[in-house]
């Protein structure tokens, strides 16, 4: 007899169900959110052709922990499978969730999503971690305006020495200095883990050969060539370049039913933060690159097959 199985992962528990080959519920249970004693759940039902799980924060870890211990583990997308479940029950609970799962499973209608490598996860953290830092960064700058303004002293633009030392004779105003010192001392916090998260990102894109060639891409720097080969991971899962452009949602938007055909702004779909330093590229080489003396009607054109060019002969494994 042939067993799928559906996981209902979440942080402290997983609702694991088992069905067989005519979509019976053979065993329904709830076990510790581990590889290890899900692995051992299935095992005792005598083993599974394939179990199906949702992407989710958990999902890297217990995927490739069961990968280690040699269970068949697919990983869909969150959304086809709320699409699918929302059709099979009414009520939706982990039991439930499970159940359909299986039946997922069982009947092959999924496709299968890449699961990310530690190594990927952990750059996508630096870059994630270095991004919130500078927020809280621009955050605490806009705050010391505020209250600078409140006593009608004006910092003005900037956020290097220059702002610093503007900011440390608002210090001496009465009322005002023992705020400005504690914001600055938290803000200096702030500046060396930026550094030392953009010293870290630099010293992994100069040891991958993947970062340096994209480098070369006029535009393209340390952040946004980490972030892209981190996202891709695994070049091979593409068949062609331009794939990669779907992938991150850089496409258009395109509906038709019937009569009815129109093409719309693009997807949005996939990693938000590597669309985002795509596009800060696009517009550098557009606008501050040696292509500025080229016509202008050209410079699309150069700039979609320098990045089409490079992403060809992309190796992503190193």
């Amino acid at each position: 007899m042939t067993y799928y199985a559906g996981l209902d992962l979440s942080m402290e528990t997983t609702q694991v169900c088992i069905v067989d080959e005519t979509g019976k519920k053979v065993a329904s249970m709830k076990v510790e959110s581990s590889p290890d004693m899900i692995a051992n759940a299935l095992r005792d039902v005598g083993g599974v052709e394939r179990a199906v799980i949702e992407t989710g924060r958990m999902s890297p870890a217990i995927c490739h922990g069961l990968r280690a211990l040699d269970i068949p583990i697919v990983c869909i997308d969150a959304r086809q499978a709320h699409q699918s479940l929302k059709a099979l029950k009414a009520n939706k609970t982990d039991p439930h969730d499970a159940a359909g799962l299986a039946q997922v499973a069982r009947t092959g209608f999924y496709k299968e999503v890449h699961v990310k490598s530690p190594a990927a996860h952990g750059v996508r953290s630096i870059i994630t971690t270095r991004n919130h830092l500078v927020e809280a960064r621009v955050r605490l700058d806009n705050m010391i305006r505020g209250l600078c303004a409140t006593f009608g002293f004006k910092p003005g633009p900037g956020q290097g020495k220059a702002f610093i030392d503007r900011v440390m004779a608002a210090a001496k105003i009465p009322s005002l200095g023992q705020s400005i010192t504690a914001l600055l001392a938290v803000r200096t916090g702030l500046t060396a883990q930026i550094k030392e998260m953009d010293r870290v990102l630099r010293e992994l894109a100069h040891r991958s050969q993947s970062c340096r060639q994209l480098m070369s891409i006029p535009g393209v720097g340390v952040q946004t060539s980490a972030a892209f080969v981190a996202a891709v991971d695994e070049v091979g899962r593409f068949r062609q370049s331009r794939t990669a452009g779907a992938y991150f949602g850089l496409v258009p938007k395109r509906h038709q039913s019937g009569e009815i055909d129109w093409t719309g702004r693009i997807t949005k779909q996939g990693d938000s933060t590597v669309r985002k330093l795509l596009y800060e590229a696009a517009n550098s080489i557009l606008t501050r690159s040696v292509v500025l003396h080229l016509n202008v009607r050209m410079r699309p054109f150069l700039s979609w097959l320098a990045f089409n060019l490079r992403f060809r002969g992309l190796g992503v494994s190193d």
